[in-house]
């Protein structure tokens, strides 16, 4: 009965703990506790997905991300500050360390505040460039909000992101036409990185520079950047899925844009999707989305029920399968390959001997499960099955299972007489033989003739 209890007691932790399928222990740090306040119904949408979060300023005591080697919080939240450095606490060093140890960070910017050094030098250890003065505001004069920005520019109207090509998950899934506003932005660039992702660049009307050395006229040489060149918002996925977001403008959170009214130039008046944007930005940086999962993999021959033995044979006929679900914001789903993308086997020693394309054969309420059927290769040694699929806005999927791949025993070959090719060898050979024998025995059995008296 006890047991049953202790079942069930953690079968409700499961269901009442945080949505995030990593930790539900998030860090905010601002300036001040009380500039959190303008981004409430944020941090309120964070809260009704069960994160505990912490608020603290970057001099506060006991501020630590590590306590005897573990990590304090899975997430954090950096909002825009003032001060030049975060202190001993937030170093870049220790925000590395924060990423490999498998944390996840939200950092939202600001020109109305100069970037900190120490997120700058984070950021420039991942392949993303802010610009030298730490201070740029991106403006649009085609693209801004003609209600609140119609003088400065500086207040962009987009349309939300969409996939820019084959084989990625869609980051944002609004409405067909929603916009985002995003006040005083801060542009950035991105290196070229494989683990950086750009999910909204800035139009190639606008342009990035800096307001108090700059205000009276723009040189073009001057500029930090300019057209797709600018990241606005964008995503880098370390090697084991830990996550980092970058987010040009922090007043696009705040409460007053969640559902403002903007309008374009010419254009209609029409309301923001930053409420929802910013939802499926926490998410996929919180891991509340886009987070994949391996129920099992199995590999056996063809025909036979003993799974994943440790040793074939070369020419065997073997099936392969892996079973794989999709967390989305509360449950696990069946994982579905986007249009066009495609998950693949790799039997490999050194280099793959065959790179095969896995095709769904079954399904279950949260999983799908992928396989194919081939015949090993004619070699002996020590091989690997292999599943490496690593796309963006999806965690990384690198499993391995190695087996041994013996060569055809001595007692397993086909007999000869089974070869109907050999037959004409076999009666040779039977020919010869019976020759041999047939001459051995008249040799023997035969005596010479009797010699002859002689007078």
């Amino acid at each position: 009965m006890r047991s049953l209890l202790s079942v069930a007691v953690l079968l409700f932790a499961a269901i009442v703990s945080a949505v995030s399928t990593t930790d539900d222990r998030l860090l905010v740090v601002a300036d001040d506790v009380a500039d959190t306040e303008a981004y409430g119904e944020f941090f309120e949408d964070l809260e009704s997905r069960k994160f505990n979060i912490d608020y603290k300023t970057p001099k506060s005591e006991g501020l630590e991300l590590f306590r005897l080697g573990e990590r304090t919080y899975g997430h954090l939240v950096f909002l825009p500050t003032k001060v030049k450095a975060l202190g001993p606490q937030l170093t870049p060093n220790i925000l590395i360390d924060f990423v490999n140890a498998g944390g996840n960070i939200l950092i939202a910017q600001s020109s109305t505040h100069p970037s900190s050094t120490s997120i700058v030098s984070f950021l420039n250890e991942l392949g993303i460039s802010f610009p030298v003065e730490r201070t740029g505001l991106v403006v649009d004069h085609f693209n801004h909000d003609t209600v609140s920005a119609s003088e400065k520019h500086d207040v962009l109207v987009l349309d939300a992101p969409t996939p820019v090509r084959a084989g990625i998950k869609p980051f944002f899934s609004g409405n067909e036409g929603a916009v985002l506003a995003l006040p005083h932005t801060v542009g950035h660039t991105l290196g070229a990185g494989q683990l950086l992702t750009p999910i909204l660049r800035a139009p190639r009307t606008a342009y990035s520079y800096n307001p108090k050395e700059q205000s009276e006229a723009v040189d073009p040489d001057e500029l930090f950047g300019a057209g797709a060149q600018l990241g606005l918002v964008s995503a880098f996925q370390a090697r084991n899925s830990a996550r980092v977001a970058v987010l040009g403008s922090a007043e696009m959170l705040q409460d007053k844009w969640f559902a403002a009214k903007v309008a374009r130039e010419g254009g209609k008046e029409t309301v923001t999707a930053n409420r929802e944007f910013a939802k499926m930005l926490s998410g996929w940086v919180f891991q509340e989305i886009g987070v994949l999962r391996v129920n099992g993999i199995e590999h056996r021959l063809k025909g036979e029920n003993e799974t994943n033995p440790s040793i074939y044979r070369v020419k065997n006929e073997v099936t392969y399968s892996i079973s794989l679900s999709e967390y989305s914001w509360d449950s696990w789903k069946p994982f579905t390959l986007p249009d066009s993308d495609a998950l693949q086997l790799e039997f490999s020693m050194l280099s793959p001997f065959h790179r095969l394309d896995l095709h769904p054969i079954d399904a279950t309420p949260s999983a799908t499960v992928y396989g194919t059927s081939f015949t090993l290769p004619d070699q002996h040694g020590i091989f690997n099955f292999r599943v490496n699929y690593k796309r963006p806005f999806l965690t990384n999927v690198d499993e391995k299972r190695t087996v041994s791949v013996r060569h055809i025993a001595h007692d397993e070959w086909p007999r000869s007489f089974v070869i109907s090719g050999a037959w004409p060898w076999i009666s040779g050979i039977g020919a010869t033989v019976t020759g041999f024998v047939a001459f051995c025995a008249v040799w023997v059995y035969s005596r010479p003739a009797p010699a002859k008296k002689t007078q």
